[in-house]
Formats: structure tokens, sequence, C-alpha cells
């Protein structure tokens, strides 16, 4: 792929890893051999796929329990086959959804597993077909079995929740109405190699793959979901059998590719001008990558200029990954932290299946995102994610108790807030200050004219 220079703010984006202290160690990675990232990060925690006896199991870490994680800590597990993929609410930090060999996904929350359902799609390679459940109730709302003729390898969301998107073995990608349960676009051999592909949707609504051409050369392409028949822009890369994992930010339309079995990490820019996928710049380190876990927007560190951080996972390790735009000024980035979609939902499940389409609830990071509460979610029937699983399960559900906050947490809290509001007061008056330094330089400058 001929690497053009090009200015871009986004060129010089430099990548660390964290010291050994901040890492998460002696953790026993899964070695299935399926092509996920085995990892999934949120805010408040980092959820890894492990090996384990007697069916499968995945680790929850607060972000802060760094340093070796002792083999007795607790493990959500409850699947009767090994966990090949999670994921976490968008809307609530503290529910994730495990999706296993035994062709069950399960949503689990403070680590107690509840039900097999998931908030956005069941991918199940037992029978090719595509479940859209709304998991407050434990009802499948929509079932697309009939679509695909081969294992669905992912599935993304567009924007606004009207579409989605799939990448199957067969070869083809697929722009799919779920309520209409119609197939709006498709494109057969939109890589024409044997192994796997991945499809995404970007915020403009144009559909991003991976995947490998037919001399097993890896490829990214580009297409207007209007019109595949031929791609916007098709890269090749290299000859490297790792599948490509894309990992997406819509505020600043990059892209990083984490290979698995790689040990680099590669990043593009989305423009819509010509070749369109614009190569930036790659972060290597020693080791290669056997999953990666890609943290929202909500969880960066906006004063250290931070635009992405990473999970590895090792062999027997997790090591997060900084990326940030070195920059002079202390003061807030616009231009790196536009508003981003926040954890409140658009829309209730009932208002998607009415036909209703919302874009994500978006916040400012200007003041660095403070979570809130978590959302709970909204039920016409019973909740089933207030269930308590039973006593005579084969497999005891470990629950990981929450602290009952006591006076000194409650004083500690305020004390916080009132720290936080002197903070915002204080930048509030820096950003003033500067923006009067700003005018004052102008009229000196005209009075020197």
């Amino acid at each position: 792929m001929r690497r053009v220079v090009r200015q871009s703010k986004f060129r010089h984006v430099f990548g660390q890893a964290v010291k050994n202290d901040q890492c998460y160690d002696d953790i026993r990675v899964s070695r299935v051999t399926w092509d996920s990232s085995f990892c999934a990060v949120n805010p408040r925690f980092v959820a890894i796929i492990i090996e384990a006896s007697g069916g499968g199991a995945f680790l929850v870490l607060p972000l802060h329990k760094t340093g070796r994680i002792d083999k007795s800590y607790p493990t959500v597990c409850g699947h009767t086959g090994p966990v090949l993929d999670i994921d976490w609410c968008p809307h609530n930090d503290q529910v994730i959804a495990s999706g296993s060999e035994d062709c069950t996904v399960m949503v689990s929350s403070q680590g107690v597993a509840c039900t097999q359902a998931t908030w956005f799609c069941l991918l199940s390679g037992c029978d090719n077909a595509i479940i859209i459940w709304n998991v407050g109730t434990g009802e499948a709302l929509i079932n697309l079995d009939d679509m695909h003729s081969d294992m669905i390898y992912n599935v993304s969301w567009n924007r606004n929740g009207s579409l989605i998107c799939t990448a199957s073995k067969d070869k083809k990608v697929r722009v799919i109405d779920p309520r209409k349960q119609e197939i709006v676009a498709e494109k057969e051999k939109a890589h024409e190699g044997a192994r796997p592909m991945r499809a995404i949707f970007l915020a403009d609504g144009n559909v991003f793959t991976t995947g490998f051409s037919r001399m097993s050369e890896r490829q990214l392409a580009l297409w207007n979901p209007k019109n595949m028949q031929e791609p916007i822009a098709l890269h090749e890369m290299d000859t490297s059998n790792g599948v490509l994992l894309p990992f997406y930010d819509p505020d600043t339309s990059i892209i990083y590719l984490c290979g698995k079995g790689d040990s680099s990490i590669r990043y593009f820019e989305i423009t819509d001008e010509s070749p369109y996928v614009h190569y930036l710049n790659t972060f290597s380190s020693k080791e290669p990558q056997r999953g990666m876990g890609y943290m929202p927007k909500r969880g960066l560190d906006v004063n250290k200029c931070e635009i992405a951080r990473f999970f590895k996972l090792h062999e027997r390790k997790c090591e997060p990954i900084i990326m940030t735009v070195p920059r002079k000024s202390d003061l807030f980035q616009d231009d790196l932290y536009p508003d981003t979609a926040g954890p409140e939902a658009a829309l209730e499940a009932e208002e998607w299946f009415e036909g209703k389409n919302a874009d994500p609830v978006l916040i400012s990071l200007k003041h660095g995102y403070i979570p809130g509460k978590n959302r709970d979610l909204k039920v016409v029937k019973k909740n089933i994610l207030d269930s308590k699983p039973t006593a005579n399960k084969k497999c005891d559900l470990i629950n990981i108790p929450k602290k009952t906050p006591d006076t000194a947490s409650v004083q500690n809290e305020a004390k916080l807030d009132e720290i936080l509001k002197e903070i915002k007061s204080i930048k509030d008056t820096i950003c003033n200050q500067d923006e009067r330094i700003s005018k004052l330089e102008q009229q000196m400058a005209k009075i020197a004219a």
C-alpha cells in the first residue's frame, strides 16, 4: 500500500505502553482460536476471556486493579463451552454480554449471569441466524434466519440504528434493514480470500471492511451501500495471516487495525478526498497480540490529549497502550474532542421496534467526563436482569459484592464534588483570560502596524 504524505493533525499520534506495574499480570488468556478480540473495556472495568476447565469463563477487573491478579480472583462462569466473545453494554457500565461455543449468549450484571440474550445481536455459528433481543424483557424481537448461507463473522449497526451490515463466511457483505427483514444491498466476494472478513458501518453511512485477497494478502476496503458494485477504495497491505480487527472512532474518522498475532497497530484516517482511506502511522511493539480491547471515548484522559487507549492481550497479561496527540497548550483541545456518544440511550427498545431512529446522545468532554449513576434498563415485562441464579446450577456463578457506602465515603464524595466544581471554575477562568490575552495581542498588533 502506497503511503502518501498528507497534512493531518493525527499523523504524529504518539503511542506508548504503560509501565509494568500498570499492567494486569498473571492472567491465563484464552487459547481458543476464534477470531475475536477476547477483551472488552469501559470506563470502569476491563473484561478478559480466560482459560477455564469444565466450560468457559472471563475475568472482570476494575480498571485500577493492576499488578498481579491472584488465581483465586472471582470469574464469571456459566457457559458449558469456551467463551468466544464479550461486549459491554454501551448504556450501563455494570452489564456485559458473553457469547459461547455452546451457542448461548449470557447477559451478566455485576458478575452474575442472568439470561441468554444480548442488547444488540445474537450471532449463531450453528444456524447462521441473527436475533435481536430486548434485554430488559428477554424477548426476541426479530429473527433473521434466512439471509445467510454460512457462518456470520460479525454484525455492525449504523449510526442511527436503522440498518446493520454483516460479514459472512460465504464472502458476502450484506446491508440489512432488520425491521423490514430485507437485504438492502450486498456484495459477493467483497474479499476473495478464504480467511475471515470484518465489516463495520462508518458515521457517514459507508461500510469499511477488512479481509484477504485470493493470493492471501490482507486487504481493507471502503464501500457505498447505495452502489456496491465497486469499492470506493481498496488497498492491499501485507501477507500476514492474522485477521484484521477494526476499531473505529466516529468523532475523528480514524480506524485502528489490530491484527491477531501482529505486534503493531496501524491507523488510518477516512476522508472524502482520494484515496479516501489515508494511512497515518503504525505503533509497533515487540510482543504479538492475542487480542485487543478498545476504550470508549468517554473513558479517556482529555487532559493528556489521549485520543485512544488499547488493552493488548499477551499470553499471560493485559497491557494498556496509550495513544496521544502531543500539544503544547494545557487548554482543552476542541479539535481533538468534539462531542461524543454518551451512556444515555437515544431510544427505548419498544420505540426502535415501532420504527423510530435516532443518532447517539452526545456529551461534551471539555471538563473531563465524570460518569454518573448507571441508567437502569426500562422494561415492560419483568426485568430478567433483576433475577438471581438458582442454587442448584452446576456452575456456581460469582457475585462480585457491592460495598455499602459508609459516612466517610459519602463525605469523600461530597468533598470530591466540591473539588471538581472548583477545578471547573478555575479552568473557565483560564479560558476567559486566554481569550482576553488573545484580544489584547490583536489590538497591539494593529497599533504596531
